[in-house]
């Protein structure tokens, strides 16, 4: 599970999005950033997840946020993800898990007794100057856009 907390500056990155383009933490500086990590692409979980950050996304950035999504995945599976949810934002194949393991969110997993590594599905939420606001290890999939915003109430 992550080292990392709120108050910590977020561990910066640059690497392509699914569509070839460059995307680096700096890219995002004057605006809040939700950087969520999810196991794999097109399974139930992650697809909700997407779906209701990618339904919400007007809403989100009319509140000054920006969204990024990061998974273990290749980038032929996330840009085929891409396109088939209609995802107006970035989403990093990171099948070196280079920023995965920066923000600390792979590890030893337990599913049905059976141990294997993988993402923990969490979100942080990254302040206008590269700090972290908010650790989420807890996603409600379905509705994680309000879980998010309820923070800033």
């Amino acid at each position: 599970m992550t080292h990392l907390k709120p108050g910590d500056k977020a561990p910066d990155f640059e690497t392509a999005n699914c569509l070839g383009q460059t995307v680096k933490l700096t890219d995002f500086k004057g605006k809040k950033l939700i950087l969520y990590f999810y196991p794999k692409a097109m399974t139930p979980g992650c697809t909700a997840e997407t779906v209701d950050l990618a339904t919400h996304y007007d809403l989100l950035t009319s509140k000054g946020f920006d969204v990024v999504g990061v998974s273990p995945d290749d980038e032929k599976r996330q840009k085929k993800f891409k396109e088939k949810h209609n995802v107006p934002f970035s989403l990093i194949p990171d099948d070196k898990k280079k920023i995965i393991k920066l923000y600390g969110v792979w590890g030893l997993k337990k599913l049905y007794g059976r141990e294997y590594e993988g993402v923990f599905r969490t979100t942080f939420i990254i302040d206008e100057n590269g700090i972290i606001e908010h650790v989420i290890k807890k996603v409600k999939t379905k509705e994680h856009t309000n879980q998010i915003l309820s923070l800033y109430e």
